[in-house]
Parts: C-alpha cells; sequence; structure tokens
C-alpha cells in the first residue's frame, strides 16, 4: 500500500535464515514483543538527551512516537527506524543557555534546523546524493560532529559531574563495562543500565551517608540536598498531559510544552547539528539497506526531509529534536525483523508513556551525579563519531586541503572561540567552527593547486574516492550500535 501499511502475514516458525520484510509481519503477539524491545532499545537516550538539554522528558517521549509514525508514513514503509532524541543538538543548546537563553528559543532554534532539514532531504530526493557529498564531503561532516561532541566537555565539567563526583565516576566505570564486557542487546543499553545504577547508587548513599553539599545543575550556589530527590513524583498524575513551561519565581524555568521563539543568535548556534543529522541518516539508510537487501538510495531524500519533519513536529509544541535510532536498527540486526509494524507499536508506547505526568516526574528526578557519569562518556563518543567517519571513508590528513581548514575548523568550535561582528552580535563556538571547517574548505579547494585538488577527487592519492562520492557516509551520534557492531 502506498503509506506501507498493507503488512503480509508472516507464518511459522522463522528459522535462522529467515527474515522478515519491511512490507510483513508476524502475528500480533510477537509483533508487540518485538515493539517493546524497540521501546527499550531507544528509551533511556530518548529521555536522556531532553534532560541535559533542559527540555521536558515525558513531552519530548510523547513527540518521538508522533515523530516515528509520521515518519514511517512519509518513506511509505521501506525504511524502518524509530525517531528519538538527536544528541546532536546538545552543544548548541547548552550555548544557547549559557547565553541566558530560554526553553522557547531553543525549541524555535531547533525547529528552524528541522525545516533546514527539510529542504535538504527535498533537494536530495530531486537532485540526488551527490550534490550532498559534494558540499558535505566526509572530511567535513566529520569535523563538524567532532567539534560538536568535544564542544561538550566544559558542560560536563563544570555543570554535572560536580553535582556528585562519585557517583558520576562510578556511573562512567559502570556505563564503560557494561558496553564492553557484554554482548548484543546489554551492550546496546548501556546508557539505559547506567542511568538504573546510578539511581539506585545515589539512594543507597542518600540512606547510608545522608545528604550531600554541592551545586545542582541549573543552580549557581552549593545546597544540601537528597542525591535522589522524588518529593515531585508522589503528587504527579498518573495520567495527563504534560504541563506547560512555568517560571518560578526566582526565575527558574520548569520545562514543559510551550510555543517556540525565534532569535538569529540562537538559531545559529544549533544550525551546525543539521550536518551531523544529514551524515547520520544517510548512515542509517545505508545500515538498513544492507541489512534488508533493498535499494533505498531513492529514498535517501524522502527519510531526511521526514527526520526534518519530525523534528518540526516535535519543537513546535516544545519537544526535543528527533533522529534516527542505531540502537533500534541494532534491534533489527540481531533478531532479522524489519517489519514496520513492529515500529508503530514502539511509537503507540511512547505516545502511552507520554500521557503520564508521574513519569515525567521519575524522569525529571535523575540525580546531576547520574547525568555527569553518563554524558561524560556519551560526549566522548558523539566527538569519537567524527573520527569515525574519517576512518570509514578513508580521509587523507597528508592531503593539506582536508588537514589545515578542519584544524582550524575544530579548534575554534572545540575551544568556543569567539568572534564578535558587531555590540549585539558574535559567532562562536559550534556556529563559528562549523562555518570555518565547511567555508575554509572549500576555499582551500578553490586555491589549491591540481594536483591536491585530485587526490581530493580520487585521481591521485588515499581517501579521495571517499571523499569524492561519500559512499560511506556514516554517522551515529549516540554511538551504541556502531562502536558495539563487531560484539554482536
Amino acid at each position: 500500500m502506498a503509506l506501507g501499511l498493507g503488512w503480509k502475514l508472516k507464518e511459522g516458525t522463522l528459522g535462522p535464515d529467515d527474515v522478515v520484510a519491511p512490507d510483513e509481519r508476524l502475528d500480533w503477539g510477537r509483533t508487540v514483543g518485538l515493539g517493546a524491545q524497540h521501546v527499550v532499545a531507544m528509551f533511556g537516550a530518548t529521555f536522556v538527551f531532553p534532560l541535559i538539554m533542559g527540555l521536558n522528558p515525558q513531552l519530548a517521549i510523547m513527540m518521538s512516537g508522533i515523530a516515528t509514525i509520521a515518519f514511517l508514513l512519509i518513506v511509505q514503509g521501506r525504511v524502518p527506524s524509530y525517531l528519538g532524541t538527536s544528541a546532536a543538538f546538545v552543544g548548541g543548546v547548552a550555548a544557547i543557555r549559557s547565553q541566558g537563553g530560554d526553553s522557547s528559543e531553543v525549541t524555535g532554534a531547533i525547529l528552524i534546523s528541522g525545516v533546514v532539514l527539510l529542504l535538504v532531504g527535498v533537494a536530495i530526493h530531486f537532485l540526488g546524493s551527490a550534490v550532498l557529498h559534494k558540499v558535505l564531503p566526509p572530511v567535513v561532516t566529520g569535523a563538524v560532529v567532532m567539534l560538536i561532541g568535544f564542544n561538550l566537555a566544559p558542560v560536563v565539567s563544570k555543570t554535572y559531574w560536580p553535582a556528585d563526583q562519585w557517583v558520576a565516576f562510578f556511573v562512567m566505570l559502570f556505563t564503560i563495562v557494561c558496553a564492553v564486557a557484554f554482548k548484543g542487546f546489554i551492550s546496546r543499553i548501556a546508557i539505559f543500565l547506567a542511568l538504573i545504577f546510578g539511581t539506585a547508587l545515589s539512594w543507597l548513599l542518600d540512606h547510608t551517608v545522608g545528604q550531600i553539599t554541592s551545586v545542582l545543575p541549573g543552580a549557581t550556589e552549593a545546597t544540601k540536598h537528597l542525591r535522589w530527590d522524588t518529593s515531585g513524583v508522589g503528587d504527579a498524575a498518573w495520567f495527563g498531559f504534560p504541563a506547560k513551561t512555568i517560571f518560578k519565581a526566582d526565575g527558574t524555568e520548569v520545562p514543559g510544552w510551550h510555543a517556540p521563539s525565534f532569535s538569529t543568535a540562537a538559531i545559529l548556534l544549533v544550525l551546525p547539528a543539521v550536518i551531523a543529522l544529514i551524515a547520520e541518516n544517510t548512515g542509517h539508510v545505508k545500515a538498513v539497506a544492507e541489512m534488508t537487501g533493498a535499494d533505498l538510495d531513492k529514498d535517501m531524500g524522502r527519510a531526511i526531509a521526514a527526520d526534518g519533519f519530525g523534528t518540526i513536529l516535535a519543537s513546535s509544541v516544545g519537544g526535543s529534536p528527533t533522529t534516527t535510532y542505531a540502537e533500534n536498527i541494532g534491534v533489527m540486526a540481531a533478531t532479522r525483523v524489519y517489519s514496520t509494524a513492529a515500529y508503530y507499536v514502539a511509537a503507540v508506547v511512547a505516545l502511552i508513556f507520554g500521557f503520564s505526568p508521574k513519569f515525567g516526574a521519575l524522569v525529571a528526578s535523575v540525580p546531576g551525579g547520574v547525568l555527569g557519569g553518563i554524558t561524560v562518556v556519551l560526549y566522548g563518543m558523539i566527538g569519537l563519531l567524527g573520527a569515525k567517519i574519517w576512518k570509514e571513508n578513508g580521509v587523507d590528513f597528508a592531503n593539506p586541503i582536508n588537514l589545515v581548514p578542519v584544524a582550524a575548523g575544530i579548534v575554534i568550535g572545540i575551544g568556543d572561540v569567539t568572534m564578535k561582528l558587531s555590540d549585539d552580535f558574535s559567532l562562536s563556538g559550534i556556529a563559528l567552527g562549523t562555518i570555518v571547517a565547511v567555508g575554509a574548505f572549500h576555499l582551500a579547494r578553490t586555491l589549491a593547486p591540481a594536483d591536491l585538488r585530485n587526490r581530493a577527487d580520487g585521481k591521485g592519492g588515499p581517501g579521495g574516492t571517499a571523499i569524492a562520492t561519500g559512499d560511506r557516509v556514516y554517522g551515529d551520534e549516540d554511538g551504541i550500535d556502531d562502536l558495539y557492531q563487531s560484539k554482536r
């Protein structure tokens, strides 16, 4: 069917080599079970990242379900994927909030990024992916992903880690052990398991050694408090729509649903995340194509546009940006079941969670030290995925066309360098680093001698072909699937 809803029933017991195609499904009992696996796979990152960005996790879960349904309808069921919360925007959002921006400015900037991503997808659909790879070759894409991740290091060191350094330290160790010591699904949900471990550890410390004195995330002065404060959970209703964003008397924001507002400075801070999402979506579509044996090149633009549309939907009501999730692709690889019916089940379950304020309050109570241990791993993984893009595409850093421009862009992005353009407008960090990496690369390529350009175009040196064609532009912002792929 045109919308990809006409699944053919796959009956009988599946053999070890049998697969369930996107347009097929198992009986509804097994389909619901597979949908539950997808929920567990996406769950941790989908509500951890809104917490980190200061957005409402209950609303993020709800809108991830709606965005996933929209995505599946737009791609007509040909690209099975779940749209969870994107980590690519975390750095830009942190920069907006450090300059005094509130959640409405954050979601307004994210919405514009969604519009840009949608337009890029439409352009790719009609013009082909070659245009994309020419403008954003892997050397540039990898640099942008790297500076987005490493720019976040001060957020860990100054905000989350100091909330409870020892809990953060042991959560970090738990995440590392869980990710590398176990095979398959356990390693994929290492972040989710670390969150549970850290919260349990915080509860245990509260009831053994007592309260801690530290600066809570978002506060300016140290106070004595419980590590895991669940006071707001008991009063929250079991069922209901997420609350509206409010500001307390002291000016503290309590995030909920809200209308976005638009600021040029805020928009420029998050726009570089679009490059990361393009790379990520490209890699995920190629991964799905390889697993299913389908030719999805003609669906590439549609998938990118659908992700942009999902981000527009979510941010228009105050939700978090969305992206296709590698954890769920990993579930498909492990089960060999690619049915989009299971994704519809996962989306419906996410909607149900989204209508529970008690669930939202529970998520919002996650201790700051736990987030410190998780983010120190996640942010580093985001940065290293930039290097992974370079490696998989054979980027030749002996060629100064590749080396010099991106070197400048990365240092500007990671070091949060600021360039003041007027009394009330400046570019810094991720935004300025991305502009330098992309613009300086194309300037260098234009001015370089013919032999260097030929190497970059794959006509005379290592790594050129991949740069020119972009055949393997893989991006995976959470990194769970790709970094542990060999453990499956």
